[in-house]
């Protein structure tokens, strides 16, 4: 479909000859952290949007919304994505997993715990979308360089500069893999 029957229903809508555009809420199954969840969205939900609100996965930070801070990043069938910039009608059968699907119980990943033990945060707000970044990095490269690590996080944006803990966490994580 073109611009123009949008922009011609958009005006009949001005003129009070449509009640709107697109339909309404609809259904949505996901696969969130290896659990199938069903949900009630409408067509313009972003995947964040979803995690957060219907789902409650607080835990996925939602910052530009345009996807220029990684502060959204999810892993989607295992790769991170920034999850601002993708529908959740768009989703499919794909395997989502956040930060809240990196633990097991009350353990933490060994990247969340590197992040603690490493002050790898401050306000917290980059902290998870970095964690996904690096723990996605992880498990493609057990033996990350610091320069590894400099480029799975090149597009996350961290005000409080904590890129040097980061690094530093995630070294200290790999290094910890490899011992067990």
């Amino acid at each position: 479909m073109g611009a123009a029957p949008i922009i011609l229903a958009h005006a009949a809508v001005g003129c009070g000859e449509s009640s709107g555009i697109g339909p309404g809420i609809i259904g949505v199954s996901l696969s969130v952290n290896g659990r199938l969840r069903a949900l009630q969205v409408e067509p313009r939900t972003t995947l964040a949007e979803a995690l957060r609100g219907a789902l409650g996965l607080t835990g996925t930070k939602i910052a530009c919304n345009r996807g220029a801070c990684s502060a959204c990043t999810v892993w989607l069938d295992g790769a991170p994505v920034c999850s601002c910039t993708l529908l959740a009608i768009d989703i499919g059968t794909r395997s989502v997993t956040t930060i809240e699907g990196l633990s097991r119980g009350d353990s933490l990943h060994p990247v969340q715990a590197a992040f603690v033990e490493h002050d790898a945060l401050q306000c917290g707000f980059c902290t998870p979308g970095m964690v996904m970044s690096c723990a996605a990095l992880l498990r493609g490269t057990p033996h990350p360089t610091a320069s590894d690590i400099q480029d799975a996080i090149s597009g996350h944006v961290c005000r409080c500069g904590t890129y040097p803990h980061v690094i530093a966490a995630t070294l200290a994580a790999a290094k910890a893999n490899r011992a067990q």
